[in-house]
């Protein structure tokens, strides 16, 4: 037989692992989970941002009026911010951000 075949039923699907590991959809441990995942992901696109404009965290807040340990946090994801906190930071860093 095919013994280099494998067996894809013993695999788990991504959904089943979050299922497992945080609850359910909607449930408030998923939901706590989702949006650490969004804030770390939005910090990470700031963060790369900043550095690819050579900017400092530094210049960064002083150009957008907030500590520098405000914008350290946003960026590992560690405050979840505003949308308005975002939009300003974004603006900042010449970013567009389009709603869909």
């Amino acid at each position: 037989g095919d013994t280099d075949m494998i067996d894809k039923t013993k695999f788990k699907t991504a959904d089943q692992l979050f299922d497992e590991k945080y609850g359910k959809p909607g449930t408030p441990a998923r939901e706590e989970m989702h949006a650490n995942a969004m804030a770390w992901y939005y910090g990470e696109i700031l963060r790369t941002r900043r550095k690819a404009l050579k900017m400092t965290q530094q210049q960064l807040a002083d150009k957008v009026n907030v500590p520098r340990s405000y914008i350290s946090k946003i960026e590992r994801g560690e405050n979840d911010m505003q949308m308005s906190s975002f939009l300003r930071i974004a603006g900042a860093l010449g970013l567009n951000v389009q709603l869909q």
